[in-house]
């Protein structure tokens, strides 16, 4: 079963060095976190597991590193200067500020009202002022004179980093629809209140990806892009079950209602997870239509179209965007690897049950004690083993303890150098070390020559 609770991963990850509250010694800093030697590697493990799935596996995505500070009229023509928006109330009673339509939606627990049927504030129930529009971009400036020309923004998503390329990529990749261009990298949002430990922060990571397509033939009915638009979503739900190894009954695709979407779209979906406090999207599928490229060629003077060579026709391609929250899905991997079960000696233990491909660390090197006949040998196998796969060695406590260790940060196999692989009193040991198993807690011996080949063969996907 996974974490019951969010307070036992937080507490967790700070132990354990996966997640840190930023500038803790100075008393911390709202929605904002560090990620230490373990939740930098997890975070590694599980955007190369979607850069595989969606640009390395597939021959019709490329992928694109665009500049965080970019032209402003960009955020213009995109409609975030003047639309990215949420509805911000603040309670006349603790001054505490809130997002309306979060706290409508129940985000803050049970939704508390007054005698006349009024939201009221989540903390202790006061009367809340009327919305007003907050705009969630950081604002910057460029340049050494701060007016209103030397403003720019820090980028709340990815994907408008894509769409000012789409000629670039078509030009000098030689694309041919459909295609998608894909990108991992930080946004940042000016949350109004702090999110669930890195649910939601100020600084977060998103993997997206634009799937450009052919336009309908009927505008008004799009068949076919809504049936590429379904393969999608059921090709990104696959991912979180079978890459990331969420549990099928924790994750669910919540279709938007109509007065949820934005004017240009035609559709969007979310994949969502079962968290403790209920469910919180994942992911969202949205099909943009042309919304985008439109925009940008008309604010630009420089329409982004493609060259149709069977009909000779320029048209402006459809799209459908993927897009993943890196730090969100690092979270729920974490909450749904976490497991508190049974030793082989009776006792609990908590183990964190990481798909081998995204475990921070593959294999513990672990020699059965301090002494120092066993170190080389135990040395020798780390050296050997950290040249193929991300390593640790730790010969401090008892062999127990460090079992429960890597079992705590989600170790698949943990190899055992003891004195029958260095022998003892004289007789020759056999040059052979035992490999345990996280999960099942079985373990083998295997000679130290065929070791790596039996980490292989234990390791899928590493």
């Amino acid at each position: 079963m996974p974490a019951k609770d969010l307070e036992t991963i937080v507490s967790l990850a700070k132990r354990r060095g996966f997640v840190f509250p930023a500038a803790e010694i100075y008393g911390g800093f709202a929605n904002t976190y560090d990620y230490g030697p373990l939740g930098v590697e997890l975070k590694r493990n599980i955007r190369e597991a979607w850069w595989k799935s969606m640009v390395r596996d597939r021959d019709d995505v490329v992928g694109i590193d665009a500049a965080l500070i970019t032209n402003p009229r960009v955020w213009v023509a995109s409609g975030h200067v003047s639309n990215f928006n949420d509805p911000l109330v603040d309670c006349k009673k603790c001054q505490m500020r809130w997002r309306l339509d979060h706290i409508e939606e129940g985000q803050y627990g049970e939704v508390k009202r007054n005698a006349a049927g009024d939201v009221t504030c989540p903390n202790d129930g006061g009367e809340l002022t009327e919305p007003r529009q907050f705009n969630m971009m950081f604002k910057t400036q460029v340049g050494t004179v701060a007016d209103e020309a030397s403003i720019a923004y820090l980028p709340p998503e990815t994907a408008q980093g894509i769409f000012p390329n789409f000629e670039n990529v078509v030009a000098s990749m030689r694309r041919k629809l459909p295609f998608g261009i894909a990108q991992s990298r930080v946004s940042f949002r000016n949350e109004i209140t702090p999110g669930k430990f890195i649910f939601r922060t100020l600084e977060f990571e998103q993997m997206e990806m634009e799937y450009f397509c052919q336009p309908p033939a009927d505008r008004n009915n799009p068949v076919e892009y809504l049936a590429l638009h379904q393969e999608w979503i059921n090709t990104r739900l696959a991912w979180y079950r079978d890459t990331i190894g969420i549990d099928a009954s924790r994750l669910r695709i919540r279709d938007h209602e109509k007065a949820e979407l934005s004017h240009y779209s035609a559709g969007t979906a979310d994949v969502e997870y079962l968290f403790p406090w209920g469910w919180g999207e994942l992911e969202g599928i949205a099909a943009r239509t042309d919304f985008d490229l439109t925009a940008h060629g008309n604010a630009s003077g420089h329409p982004l179209t493609y060259f149709d060579e069977d009909t000779k026709q320029h048209v402006v391609p459809w799209v459908i965007e993927p897009a993943a929250g890196l730090t969100r899905t690092l979270a729920v991997a974490m909450l749904e690897a976490y497991n508190e079960e049974l030793d082989e000696k009776g006792e609990t233990r908590v183990v964190l049950k990481f798909k081998p491909a995204i475990a921070p660390i593959k294999v513990a090197v672990l020699p059965l004690s301090k002494n120092e006949a066993l170190r080389p040998a135990a040395r020798r196998v780390y050296e050997m083993v950290r040249s193929t796969y991300m390593a640790q060695y730790d010969e401090t406590q008892s062999i127990g303890r460090r079992y429960r260790r890597q079992d705590e940060i989600g170790t698949p196999l943990c190899i055992t150098v003891d004195f029958q692989t260095v022998g003892e009193d004289g007789t020759p040991g056999d040059d052979a070390v035992t490999i345990r198993e996280r999960d099942s807690q079985v373990q083998v011996r295997v000679p130290i020559s065929g070791l790596l080949e039996a980490l292989r063969d234990r390791l899928p996907g590493c």
